[in-house]
C-alpha cells in the first residue's frame, strides 16, 4: 500500500494536481481524487471551521459511501447522485427476493466496506506524503482559513479577495449607483430602488421616495374597483383561478370607521405627483426651490390618512374629473419610472442588515413587532435581521437604533419591496442562478444554464407580511417544513428551471423563459459585474462559482435581489442535490480541464461575456490633463 502511494503521490507531483479542499465539499473532493489528484489536508488558521460533510465522513463518506453535502436543515447526509447524470440515485427497493438473498448481499457489503476503508487509508497516507508540497488547487469556504503566506503560492484558488462591492447588499446598492458610467441603462430597471441608512443623504433620498411612493400609491387606491371589503383582505380562492394570479385589494365601499378623510387628500396627491412628473421631465433644472416633495404637502398629515386608506379600508370618493386625471397621470408616471407596475399601493419596503446573508442579523428598536389586532393594520414581518416595514416611522426607528455604528459603516439597507411578483399556484418564490468569473481584467464571465426555484411555505399575501410567506430562502423556509401552501407545489419547495418552462407552457407563455427572464438575468449580472470589478481584489488563476437571486414580475422580468460569494452546495432537496453536483462538475471542467483542452465539454456552461484585451485602459484614479490655447473675445 504504502508504494502504491508514493507512486500515486509522485505522479500527482509531477503533473502539478495537489488540492486542498476547505469547507463542505464533498463532490469536489470526489471529482478531484476520481482526476488523480491527491489532497494535502490542511489546518485551519485561527478558529477552526465548522465540521462539514465532506470532513465528517472520514467515518462516512470516504469510507466509499459517496455522499452530498448536508441539507440546510442540518438534517442526516443525503446519497450522492451520480456525478454528471441527470437524475439522482435511488434507493433500491427491498423484494422477497433480496430477503433470500439477504446475507450473500451482507457479506458483499463487508468487502466492499474493508475495500473502501483501505482506500480511504490510502488516501490519508498520500496526504501526509504531500504535507511539504504547495497546493496546486485551492477550493474553501473562506479564504481566512489558509495561511496567506501558502495562499499566495496557490495557483488556482475558488475565491476572490474584497467582494463586499458586489456580495453584500450595502456594496451593491452603492456599486449600482455608479452605472451610468459604464453604461447607458437605467439600474432602477433591474434592482429594486435600495438606500443606505447610515448615510444621511440616503436616509433623506429614503424619505422622499416613501412619501412621493405614498402618493402614487393613493391614486392606485382611488382608481380601484369599489367592493365590500378594506385594502388588503384576501380573496378567497376559486377552484378554477389561474396559477399565478393575485388577490385584489379593494376598498370598502362603506364610510370608514373613523372620521372621514379630508376633502384635499386626493388633490394633495395629484398636485405633488404632477409636480413630481416634472421632475422627471427635468423641467425644475433651473429652480433653486426645494424638492416639491417638500413644499406642496404636510406629510405629518398626510401619511396617517394615506394609511388609513392602504390598511383600514377608508373609503375614497373621486369625482369623475379626478377619477380622469389620476389615470392620465398614472400612465404618464409609467413612462418615466419603471418600477411603478411592481410597487403596488401599499408602500412596503423590507429592511436587512447590510452585510449578513440568509436572514441572519438582529433588528433594533421596536420595529416589527405586530400590532393589535384591533388595528386591523397588516402586521410588519419580523425575521431575525429582517424586517418589512408599511409605515415610516417604523423605517426611521430602526436606523435611528443604528445610529452608534463607526462612522463610515452602515448597518441597514432598506429596498422597495416587489408587492407584484409572479406566484405560482398563489406562492411566492425566487431564482437562485450560477454564474462563474474566471477574470476580471479582461472580464470574463460564464453563466450557467440550470438554476433552480425556490418556495415560500405559505401562500402569497400582502395582509400578513411574516417570514413563510415572503421570505423564499431555504434557511429560513426550513422552519415551516409542516407547512404547504399547495397540494401542487413540492414539499421540499424546490423546482428545476426546466419545471418552471413547463409551467410556463402551460400557461401559455412558453417562450417568455428564453426572450425575457433568461436574458434579463444575464444583463443584470453584466451590468452588476462592470460596476463592481474595480472594487473586487482581481488575481490571476483565481475564479469564483457566484449564486445570484431574483424575483420575476408579472410579466416575467427578472429584478436582481442580490449576488451571493460562495453559494451553498448543501442539497435540500433531489432537484438541488442533482443540479448541485452538476454546477461543481460543469465548474471543475471549466477551470481546470479546459486549460489542457480548449474544446472539451464545459457541461451546462456558456460564454456570457468576454471582454476585449487592450494594451492599457482607463482607471478610476488617473491623473488627466487637457492642453489647448484660450479664446481672446472679439
Amino acid at each position: 500500500r504504502l508504494r502504491k502511494a508514493r507512486l500515486r503521490v509522485e505522479k500527482a507531483i509531477k503533473e502539478k494536481k495537489i488540492f486542498t479542499v476547505h469547507g463542505p465539499y464533498p463532490v469536489i473532493r470526489q471529482l478531484l481524487r476520481a482526476r488523480g489528484w491527491v489532497e494535502r489536508k490542511l489546518p485551519c488558521k485561527g478558529r477552526q471551521l465548522k465540521q462539514q460533510p465532506g470532513d465528517q465522513r472520514k467515518q462516512q463518506l470516504d469510507k466509499g459511501k459517496s455522499g452530498g453535502g448536508d441539507e440546510q436543515g442540518g438534517a442526516a447526509l443525503n446519497p450522492q447522485p451520480s456525478l454528471g447524470t441527470a437524475e439522482p440515485l435511488q434507493h433500491p427497493r427491498c423484494t422477497a427476493h433480496d430477503k433470500e438473498n439477504e446475507k450473500e448481499r451482507e457479506d458483499e457489503d463487508e468487502e466492499e466496506d474493508q475495500c473502501s476503508e483501505n482506500s480511504e487509508d490510502i488516501h490519508e497516507l498520500m496526504s501526509f506524503l504531500v504535507q511539504d508540497q504547495v497546493p496546486n488547487f485551492l477550493w474553501t469556504l473562506r479564504l481566512s482559513s489558509v495561511d496567506q503566506e501558502l495562499l499566495q503560492r496557490i495557483e488556482v484558488v475558488n475565491r476572490y479577495p474584497r467582494l463586499a462591492a458586489l456580495c453584500t447588499k450595502e456594496g451593491l446598492c452603492q456599486s449600482l449607483q455608479n452605472l451610468p458610467w459604464f453604461e447607458q441603462v437605467d439600474f432602477n430597471t433591474f434592482f429594486p430602488r435600495c438606500y443606505r441608512m447610515g448615510f444621511m443623504d440616503e436616509k433623506e433620498a429614503f424619505i422622499e421616495d416613501f412619501c412621493l411612493t405614498a402618493a402614487r400609491s393613493l391614486l392606485k387606491l382611488a382608481l380601484q374597483k369599489v367592493e365590500d371589503r378594506p385594502v388588503g383582505t384576501e380573496q378567497p380562492s376559486k377552484p378554477d383561478e389561474v396559477p399565478g394570479d393575485h388577490e385584489s385589494h379593494p376598498m370598502l365601499s362603506t364610510a370608514g370607521r373613523r372620521s372621514p378623510l379630508y376633502p384635499q387628500l386626493v388633490e394633495e396627491a395629484l398636485e405633488v405627483c404632477e409636480q413630481h412628473l416634472g421632475v422627471l421631465g427635468h423641467q425644475d433644472i433651473d429652480r433653486k426651490t426645494p424638492s416639491p416633495c417638500w413644499t406642496c404637502i404636510d406629510w405629518d398629515r398626510f401619511l396617517p390618512e394615506y394609511y388609513r386608506v392602504a390598511h383600514e379600508g377608508t373609503r375614497l370618493v373621486l369625482g369623475r374629473e379626478q377619477r380622469e386625471r389620476c389615470q392620465h397621470l398614472l400612465q404618464r408616471l409609467e413612462e418615466k419610472l419603471p418600477q411603478l407596475g411592481i410597487e403596488g399601493n401599499l408602500n412596503i419596503w423590507i429592511v436587512k442588515p447590510s452585510t449578513k446573508s440568509r436572514g441572519r442579523g438582529k433588528a433594533g428598536g421596536s420595529v416589527g413587532r405586530t400590532r393589535p389586532h384591533g388595528e386591523g393594520i397588516p402586521p410588519s414581518l419580523c425575521c431575525p435581521g429582517i424586517v418589512c416595514a408599511t409605515r415610516l416611522e417604523e423605517v426611521l426607528e430602526l436606523a435611528q437604533s443604528c445610529t452608534g455604528a463607526p462612522a463610515g459603516v452602515c448597518e441597514w439597507v432598506v429596498q422597495k419591496y416587489v408587492e407584484r411578483p409572479l406566484t405560482i399556484f398563489n406562492t411566492k418564490f425566487d431564482i437562485r442562478q450560477w454564474f462563474v468569473v474566471t477574470d476580471w481584467k479582461p472580464l470574463t464571465v460564464w453563466f450557467y444554464q440550470d438554476c433552480y426555484l425556490r418556495f415560500c411555505s405559505r401562500p402569497f399575501s400582502l395582509c400578513h407580511l411574516e417570514p413563510a410567506r415572503h421570505l423564499c430562502n431555504v434557511s429560513i423556509q426550513k422552519r415551516y417544513k409542516t407547512s404547504q401552501p399547495d397540494p401542487r407545489v413540492p414539499r421540499d419547495k424546490i423546482w428545476s428551471n426546466k419545471q418552471f418552462q413547463a409551467h410556463l407552457a402551460w400557461l401559455g407563455r412558453a417562450n417568455a423563459w428564453q426572450r425575457v427572464t433568461v436574458p434579463g438575468m444575464k444583463a443584470a449580472i453584466l451590468n452588476a459585474l462592470r460596476c463592481a470589478r474595480d472594487q473586487v481584489g482581481s488575481r490571476k488563476g483565481s475564479f469564483e462559482l457566484f449564486g445570484a437571486d431574483f424575483l420575476v414580475g408579472e410579466d416575467l422580468k427578472p429584478w436582481l435581489l442580490e449576488i451571493n460569494s460562495c453559494p451553498t452546495m448543501s442539497p435540500s432537496s433531489a432537484v438541488t442535490r442533482r443540479l448541485c453536483a452538476n454546477v461543481q462538475r460543469d465548474t471543475l471542467r471549466l477551470v481546470l480541464d479546459r486549460k489542457d483542452d480548449p474544446t472539451c465539454s464545459i457541461g451546462a456552461f456558456e460564454l456570457l461575456y468576454r471582454e476585449a484585451a487592450v494594451s492599457s485602459c482607463l482607471t478610476v484614479g488617473l491623473r488627466l490633463m487637457v492642453t489647448g490655447c484660450s479664446l481672446k473675445k472679439a
